[in-house]
């Protein structure tokens, strides 16, 4: 009895090394590398450290995925907006973050999973004497405060005239600039010459509450007022739905678990998700 009993752990011993030698080595060979771009500057979604590494929201919880996700490894690449946006759609990299939003034209070149990553809170900046007037992007329609202008290719554009359209009695007057980056913004509302720039809020942090920020000596002349959180998403290269697939798998599980929500107050400090509107769906016009 004794006899068999040491040649059947013999026998297991040597099952179990040949599985060590040959399965880890077959499973190892199985794992699929994911090459995952990010913007190197965009605090705190996405950005490359003092060190050169990999670090933000978004980087994080794709991190938070790649670790319930044992057939993938992924390898993460800090990059420029051009290069993130051609490497996705050409192959070069899997997926890529830069908080983006989730536009139809965009559908038409990439894939966006069925779950967002994480949101971008936009809302109105204004003069501090006006804090108490304009609380929130209603009542500053309704007194017809002056919005800086939009350039028509920025999203927030859509977003105003989408509100326009729901506010039909109390349309906010919309403008369309010439130019997407408005260097002079902050400068016209403290001028007067608008009431309100219509602008996101990790922005006016980083130019206005951050010590090192470009307007924060004149931080107790502005106040900021949110309106809505827009979902940002993770971009897949259009042949990767296998790979977006096993994405929102995890994406589930770390929100159920509190892992998102962990991770959002940890780097902006508060909630992103309580400014999603409730039932949002891709493709919702916000």
């Amino acid at each position: 009895m004794k006899k068999f009993v040491a040649k059947t752990a013999a026998i297991v011993s040597t099952i179990a090394l040949g599985a060590t030698v040959f399965g880890i080595g077959a499973f190892a060979e199985d794992v699929q590398k994911v090459v995952a771009a990010h913007t190197n500057y965009y605090v705190p979604y996405d950005f490359a450290d003092e060190n050169g590494e990999s670090d933000g929201y978004e980087v994080a919880v794709l991190k938070a995925v790649d670790e319930l996700l044992p057939q993938y490894e992924f390898e993460f690449v800090p990059t420029t907006d051009d290069d993130l946006l051609i490497g996705v759609e050409s192959g070069k990299y899997d997926v890529g973050t830069k908080g983006v939003w989730w536009t139809q034209a965009r559908s038409e070149t990439y894939i966006f999973p069925k779950n967002y990553i994480g949101a971008s809170i936009i809302g109105i900046l204004t003069r501090a004497e006006d804090a108490d007037k304009y609380t929130d992007l209603e009542s500053f329609a309704a007194d017809g405060g002056r919005l800086v202008p939009i350039a028509p290719q920025n999203a927030q554009y859509n977003i105003v005239t989408n509100f326009n359209t729901a506010h039909p009695d109390t349309p906010i007057e919309l403008a369309a600039a010439d130019q997407f980056q408005l260097s002079d913004a902050y400068q016209w509302v403290l001028e007067g010459r608008y009431d309100a720039y219509f602008e996101i809020k990790t922005s006016y942090e980083n130019n206005v509450v951050n010590e090192n920020g470009e307007y924060h000596e004149l931080a107790d002349k502005f106040a900021y007022a949110e309106y809505e959180g827009i979902p940002t998403w993770p971009l897949f290269n259009s042949e990767n739905q296998e790979l977006a697939d096993a994405y929102d798998e995890a994406i589930e599980q770390l929100k159920a678990d509190g892992t998102l929500e962990k991770l959002a107050k940890e780097y902006f400090g508060y909630s992103l998700f309580d400014f999603v509107p409730e039932g949002y769906q891709i493709g919702d016009e916000l």
